[in-house]
């Protein structure tokens, strides 16, 4: 197989990355990785509220409250019954249009696509083709993908704002989400911790970095 003439470039940036983590401290802690869930209702719901919103105060909570209060939604088909008897909106505990409406699309898309339960679709996000069937879904990107396979067991990083604004701490702007996904996952591996892990220490870093630049703004 032929090298890919890009790989060099990617790994001096992973050196890079890593290189700047060990400078910054950011694996000196233990950090609370993203859930794994065994309940495809909690991953759905997850996976369509955590763009955009507050975790902790709004995303979190929503969740937790799903899975006490439907605990039997382990299933795509009991979910789907749960839905038709409660609604989405209800499920969800949120009304605006357009994440329930995508809430209710991936439902659909699963059901076609016959994945039946968390373990089924951790299986499904080792095919790239399947990768690329559910970004057809409206709202459904790179981002979301990876989220939603790290809410499932996956291993991989889910390129958000935290992993972004690292990025341009380090150098690397304008990056295309692919490339920043896999300079990231090589930095891990250098680190020798899960990607989980690193994704969870740049995004605690990051969070703590910017509360405290908040925090110095308002004494000032």
């Amino acid at each position: 197989m032929a090298e890919n003439p890009n790989y060099s470039d990617t790994l001096y940036a992973a050196r890079h990355v890593a290189d700047h983590a060990i400078q910054a401290g950011i694996l000196a802690s233990r950090c609370a990785l993203r859930p794994v869930y065994s309940h495809m209702g909690a991953v759905l719901a997850d996976s369509v509220l955590q763009a955009g919103l507050n975790y902790a105060t709004v995303v979190k909570p929503r969740v937790e409250s799903i899975i006490r209060t439907f605990p039997d939604a382990t299933t795509l088909n009991i979910l789907i019954q749960v839905i038709k008897r409660e609604g989405s909106s209800e499920f969800l505990q949120w009304e605006h249009y357009e994440k329930v409406s995508r809430f209710d699309n991936l439902i659909e898309f699963f059901a076609e696509a016959e994945i039946e339960s968390t373990c089924e679709l951790r299986v499904a996000f080792q095919n790239e083709v399947f990768r690329t069937s559910i970004q057809r879904v409206r709202g459904i990107g790179p981002k979301t993908v990876d989220y939603m396979a790290c809410l499932v067991g996956a291993d991989c990083i889910a390129v958000d704002r935290h992993i972004r604004g690292f990025a341009e701490f380090v150098g690397l702007e304008d990056a295309s989400y692919e490339y920043l996904r896999e300079v990231f996952s090589f930095a891990a591996d250098l680190l020798s911790v899960s990607r989980r892990e690193f994704d969870a220490s740049v995004w605690n870093y990051q969070s703590s970095t910017k509360n405290l630049q908040m925090t110095v703004g308002i004494d000032r």
